[in-house]
């Protein structure tokens, strides 16, 4: 019995040894370690305490400067002989738009005639007149009377070149209409063969010069209080949606529009390339400073997984914490962190999308 008794002690005793033996054995832990090669193009940025920035979104359109915008109306009627543009075309200054050919330029090319007639027989009579006062054959006043004369003729004849030079007239009773500017056509109401009548009122051509455009933002009522003058502007657009253009809030027309119940802020653009055209649809950005700090981080080096939010908080090459945070808000390629990261810790702005994978699979 006590041979028995022993065995089945030392048997157990085995297993427990056993046991212990596999409890005590060490876990396999994998150790990320950031590679030299990888190492060289891994950037980092240190998490600062900034003022909180707030952004607006609008909707809106751009429009040509109306301080660099013309209407072109003809000054005469008549019968459209020529148009030598078209809608978007761009024209200089004295360009040539269209030709009209009016019996009110063959009038004047008539009183021009005349004028020059009168201005010749007012120069004769005033030398006569002086030939006769040296004579003693006439008075002095007759001398005064004939230079009135001619006066007159000189201001009839000068008036009648100024027309000619204000309305462009070429002989043969024919109008050009110029351009006052050098611009894009961005409106056209005139074609060849139409006859306009002397009394028209509707210009025949717009002419903008779009080298500087504005972006008329649509403020909603319960945003006006919010928009300041000198507010930084990003204006982007359906044409060309992975470009941005900037510029600042220079007016603000205070007045509600009846039918959008909206008020225009505008907003001054550099347009060299002529990318921005007239009435194209805009989306407007508005960005604003508020009295208070928050710790921030470029917008990069935040990662989306799983309905959350984490950097790479880097220490070391052998030593990148995954860390969860919670987003304030996000305002162009900045941050805002509410909780989750302190000051000055680096976070990783570049391949940490493949050091968080590493790190988390």
């Amino acid at each position: 019995m006590n041979t028995k008794l022993i065995s089945g002690l030392l048997i157990l005793s085995l297993a427990v040894t056993s046991c212990k033996k596999e409890e005590q054995k060490p876990e396999i832990v994998s150790t990320f370690v950031l590679t030299d090669t990888m190492r060289k193009t891994t950037t980092t940025a240190a998490a600062t305490t900034i003022a909180l920035k707030n952004e607006l979104d609008f909707f809106g359109k751009i429009t040509a400067d109306n301080n660099k915008s013309i209407d072109v109306y003809p000054l005469v009627g008549g019968s459209v002989i020529k148009v030598n543009v078209e809608l978007g075309d761009y024209v200089k200054k004295g360009q040539v738009l269209a030709v009209i050919r009016s019996t009110d330029i063959a009038d004047y090319e008539k009183e021009l005639i005349d004028a020059k007639n009168d201005l010749l027989l007012a120069k004769n009579g005033l030398k006569v007149a002086q030939e006769l006062f040296e004579g003693k054959l006439n008075s002095e006043r007759d001398v005064l009377s004939a230079k009135s004369e001619v006066d007159k003729a000189q201001s009839e004849l000068d008036r009648i070149k100024e027309i000619y030079k204000i309305y462009n007239i070429k002989v043969g009773s024919l109008y050009q209409v110029v351009a006052p500017i050098s611009g894009f056509i961005i409106q056209k109401s005139i074609n060849q063969d139409m006859l306009l009548r002397n009394d028209r009122s509707e210009n025949i051509f717009d002419i903008a010069e779009i080298s500087e455009v504005w972006a008329l933002a649509n403020v909603n009522e319960v945003d006006i209080d919010k928009v300041k003058l000198g507010q930084e502007a990003t204006v982007t657009t359906l044409s060309y949606p992975d470009k941005t253009f900037k510029g600042k809030v220079d007016k603000i027309f205070n007045i509600i529009n009846p039918d959008t119940k909206a008020m225009n802020a505008r907003i001054k653009l550099s347009n060299a390339d002529f990318l921005l055209k007239p009435d194209m649809s805009a989306t407007i950005k508005l960005s604003f400073t508020e009295s208070s700090s928050m710790i921030a981080v470029p917008s990069k080096a935040i990662i989306f997984d799983k309905s959350k939010n984490f950097v790479m908080v880097y220490k070391s090459k052998s030593n990148i914490e995954t860390r969860p945070v919670e987003v304030f808000r996000q305002v162009g390629d900045i941050t805002y962190i509410s909780r989750g990261i302190d000051e000055n810790e680096k976070v990783i702005t570049n391949n940490q999308l493949f050091i968080y994978d590493a790190l988390n699979d």
